[in-house]
């Protein structure tokens, strides 16, 4: 899949988001219209590179952030970004090592983050605008007015989604009930659950460089991820061709798609282990995403059922003679079963056929 973002990076973006110390520090700065370079972590890379300064070591907080950088070195920061280690220090990188920028200020914060793989943040005075280094990447840290428009608009895609999500998954209940599911059909719902995914993992990112002003945006995105996560997995274990292979393998290959990869129906069929000549064939499901949208089913039940009855068909249409027979589930259990399953079953060919 392709993302440029993991988690050591999101962990980066945290210390950088609203309402941190750091970042109320480069606002401190940008509003007194100045520039700053800032380095996070100081290890013997950062310590072979630095010339003059003096040594701090003092609890970081913003008004020392902004104070220190007037002078024209750099700052240099603990991994939290807790404390400040050193100030006023003149960062000498290799010469040797690329840069695409031409202000001094960056060219320097590139060449350190480059030559010490320690992020290194620079704050342009001319421009009022902060640019995060780390390694090879550079990344431009936004206003959070920017990032809570970016935010929304992704919600709205989110939402849009999301309801085509619902409109498939609910397109294969209809199939199930009716004995009619051909793989692609299985295809088309992972697809959607897995685009999905994707931008909410994307809204994720947003919300951690979001910080203290992401909350209202998180609890949305919780609402609009609401099983999505589960269903997928669901999915996975009715259909999955081949049960040598894990329902985690699975989801990991998917996740290993580009967007592109993901939206060829051949590439899921194989993350499922079937031939891509099988796309058009019926498959039976297993039963195990239905049987979980019965109340107070515990997931080991569930698997017996299963693995009793072999396919949500011969479930539906067993009595509750034979469900009772399944170990675990008495008299009233299997009537539950029955009835939601029936109950769903009429449900879902109503709405899908008003």
């Amino acid at each position: 899949m392709d993302n440029d973002h993991d988690e050591e990076l999101s962990s980066i973006l945290a210390r950088l988001a609203p309402g941190t110390v750091i970042r109320d520090g480069i606002e401190r700065v940008i509003g007194a219209g100045r520039g700053a370079l800032i380095v996070l972590g100081y290890n013997d890379d950062i310590e072979q590179m630095i010339s003059g300064g003096f040594v701090i070591d003092t609890p970081a907080t913003e008004q020392r952030i902004a104070e220190l950088a007037k002078m024209d070195g750099a700052l240099i920061l603990d991994d939290a970004g807790a404390r400040i280690v050193r100030a006023n220090v003149h960062l000498v990188p290799e010469s040797s090592i690329t840069t695409s920028e031409t202000g001094t200020r960056h060219r320097s914060a590139e060449r350190a983050a480059k030559q010490a793989n320690a992020p290194v943040i620079s704050v342009s005075e001319s421009m009022s605008r902060v640019t995060l280094y780390w390694g090879e990447r550079r990344r431009v840290v936004e206003p959070v007015s920017n990032l809570l428009f970016r935010a929304n608009q992704a919600l709205s895609t989110l939402e849009r989604y999301r309801a085509r999500l619902d409109e498939v998954t609910n397109n294969l209940s209809t199939r199930e009930v009716e004995d009619a599911v051909v793989l692609r059909d299985v295809i088309l719902a992972l697809q959607r659950s897995e685009m999905v995914r994707r931008i909410a993992q994307e809204i994720q990112y947003q919300i951690v460089e979001l910080g203290t002003e992401g909350r209202l945006i998180k609890l949305q995105l919780d609402e609009l991820m609401s099983s999505v996560e589960d269903e997928r997995q669901l999915i996975v274990q009715d259909y999955l061709g081949d049960n040598r292979r894990s329902i985690d393998s699975v989801g990991d290959q998917l996740d290993g798609y580009t967007t592109d990869e993901l939206l060829t129906a051949d590439n899921v069929a194989a993350a499922l282990a079937y031939d891509v000549e099988f796309i058009d064939r019926p498959v039976q499901p297993r039963g195990y995403r239905l049987l979980a949208q019965v109340p107070r089913l515990p997931s080991h039940i569930i698997s017996r059922l299963v693995k009793t009855f072999g396919s949500l068909g011969a479930i539906i249409e067993s009595s509750v003679d034979e469900l009772v027979a399944v170990e675990g589930v008495g008299e009233t259990r299997a009537r539950r079963i029955r009835d939601s399953l029936h109950r769903r079953a009429e449900v879902t060919l109503v709405n899908h056929y008003e």
